[in-house]
């Protein structure tokens, strides 16, 4: 079994994975982005998962900068910083993907000022690029 650290990569997907690999982190940064969740109490009802793994995983989630902890009436609430409102991307990708290969699900995703369906392309310049034409290449400043 992998362990949470993966010291022997040096991969910024494998360093991604550090942070919010576990299951119920990409869950939680769904139900936040989403849903605007910022509650415990919301995040447990929807996901359902154990309070105490529940905790973990906010608790590393702000340790990671992914959210900040404010108080509010005494109550703490989890808010997205601009690092986990950058995780958007990563979950419409998971979503497109499981809609494609696994089952349609209940959610599209829509331009909030259009009302127009909207899915994740890449883009060199202002030409699309197919996924087969992209290669990883080694950055001139890696060691």
């Amino acid at each position: 079994m992998l362990g949470r650290l993966y010291t022997t990569q040096d991969c910024s997907a494998a360093r991604t994975l550090e942070s919010v690999g576990e299951r119920w982190s990409l869950l939680i940064l769904r139900d936040a982005i989403f849903r605007h969740y910022v509650r415990f109490s919301d995040f447990q009802r929807s996901l359902g998962v154990a309070t105490n793994i529940l905790a973990k995983r906010l608790d590393s989630l702000v340790a990671d900068g992914i959210f900040k902890v404010k108080n509010e009436g005494g109550h703490p609430e989890y808010h997205l910083t601009e690092k986990g409102r950058d995780l958007k991307l990563i979950v419409i990708a998971l979503t497109e993907w499981g809609d494609r290969w696994i089952a349609p699900g209940p959610v599209d995703f829509k331009h909030e000022g259009f009302d127009e369906p909207v899915k994740l392309a890449l883009y060199s310049g202002a030409e699309r690029v197919e996924t087969d034409e992209v290669r990883a290449v080694r950055k001139p400043t890696a060691a």
